[in-house]
């Protein structure tokens, strides 16, 4: 076997644990809207719509906190670690959901399962990021992002099969599978070497370049002191970085409203406009496999033309794939709406990921996922409630599509605003990223003003 057929596989195999754990991450995510119309107005807990929407929205606040502390603390105590930990604790707490006797233990065991789902994305966004190939990189983490995805597509099936006989809590006992994932890291997955080079073990740093195949981590750029060096959040705070930094935190705001509002609500909005559980349900599927199929779609082009166009595009597809469900069209034409909306939504929500793993420098690449998604959780919170305002006016599909294309059009409006990223080139330096002024010979690495 040769060295280079040796490295790829080491490789391959820290993708598919970064995939597989998403993919868990994504089935405990969504399973939630996928059981709704199980548990609002039926036993055990016989729920309203309002109670559905608040523990929605108050399990998205685990998720904002998840992504904020453990994206803080992933650059400090390590990826391997922060990666089998927040896998560990969703799926413990999936069980307890699946066994919990009353609403309100439920609802507790879902806003701690979402704080580890919160933790888990910057995580395993900035490894994969790490260990990818720097020309292959939006693809490499295209193809891992299809996990969320993938991880719906499961959940919609799970619950098309065992809700109508078994009701949802079988639906969330599947979800404990990511302790499989977890078993896998904690044998096979390395530690990320741009971690150990700042935690100053570069002996280890350099068998773990070596194993892989990577190339060292850069050195910490010059002009930023010492505090800064061991302050990952201080360093995305600073007058460099802030601003374009603000606007990535809207954008994904904006995003994840619009996908989370939808996902969470689609079911149920189908539902109220007259299909069967079953077939409401399809509909949050035909979302998850335009989502998953618009992320490899998207990712290829990406990695050719960058990861900025991408956004842009698929905020704008949701907008006009949505305004086009207003005319209540026929059921297989509504379902490819759904999909472009799933495309739009949760896959531009891919895009994004890789447009901040790619923006930021390797030593504060996971707190910068970090903040850009607990900002984004807030949109994520607002989306169910939303959902449930926008249900509560009786407007039906119509209401709800123009109600969620509205943050789309502002999202890719943003966008148009940020810096392009180069597809295949290495992050910026914070200096770079910020866009200060270069040297007389342009760095590679800079991001265009396009």
């Amino acid at each position: 076997m040769t060295p280079l057929t040796a490295t790829h596989r080491s490789r391959t195999l820290v993708y598919f644990i970064c995939w597989l754990s998403l993919i868990a991450d994504g089935y405990d995510l969504y399973v939630y809207g996928t059981t709704l119309p199980a548990l609002i107005g039926q036993d055990p807990f016989n729920i309203t719509a309002a109670q559905a929407g608040t523990v929605g929205s108050l399990a998205l606040v685990g998720m904002l906190i998840g992504s904020l502390v453990v994206g803080m603390l992933t650059d400090k105590l390590g990826r391997r670690k922060i990666l089998i930990g927040s896998v560990v604790l969703f799926s413990v707490f999936m069980l307890v959901c699946a066994f919990a006797p009353t609403w309100e233990i439920f609802a507790a065991a879902r806003f701690i399962a979402c704080f580890g789902v919160g933790g888990l994305l910057p995580t395993a966004v900035a490894l994969a990021n790490e260990f990818a190939l720097p020309e292959r990189k939006s693809l490499t983490l295209g193809i891992v992002l299809t996990g969320p995805a993938l991880g719906t597509v499961i959940a919609s099936l799970s619950s098309m099969l065992l809700i109508e006989t078994y009701s949802f809590r079988p639906v969330y006992a599947i979800g404990s599978f990511g302790l499989i994932a977890a078993a896998l890291a904690w044998k096979y997955l390395p530690e990320s070497p741009a971690f150990l080079a700042n935690a100053g073990r570069s002996a280890q740093a350099a068998q773990v370049c070596a194993a892989y195949g990577l190339n060292p981590p850069a050195p910490t750029h010059a002009a930023v002191s010492t505090a800064e060096q061991l302050n990952p959040t201080r360093r995305l705070f600073g007058a460099e970085l802030r601003a374009r930094s603000m606007r990535i935190w809207v954008v994904t705001l904006l995003s994840m409203l619009t996908m989370f509002g939808v996902s969470t609500w689609l079911p149920q909005i189908m539902r109220n406009a007259g299909y069967g559980l079953g077939s409401s349900v399809s509909f949050l599927l035909a979302y998850s496999i335009g989502a998953m199929l618009g992320t490899v779609i998207a990712s290829m082009i990406g990695q050719r033309i960058g990861v900025k166009p991408l956004v842009v595009f698929g905020f704008s597809t949701a907008a006009i794939a949505l305004m086009l469900m207003t005319f209540n069209p026929p059921t297989a034409l509504m379902m490819l709406l759904v999909a472009l909306t799933g495309f739009g939504g949760m896959g531009t929500q891919n895009q994004i990921n890789d447009y901040i793993a790619q923006f930021y420098p390797a030593s504060i690449r996971a707190t910068g996922l970090g903040w850009a998604l607990a900002i984004g959780r807030l949109g994520a919170i607002a989306g169910p409630t939303y959902g449930a305002l926008i249900i509560a006016t009786g407007t039906g599909v119509a209401g709800a599509a123009i109600a969620f294309a509205v943050p789309a059009v502002f999202g890719a409006l943003i966008m148009l605003s940020l810096p392009r990223v180069k597809p295949g080139a290495p992050a910026p330096t914070s200096s770079d990223a910020a866009g200060a002024v270069p040297a007389p010979a342009p760095s590679p690495t800079l991001p265009t003003s396009k």
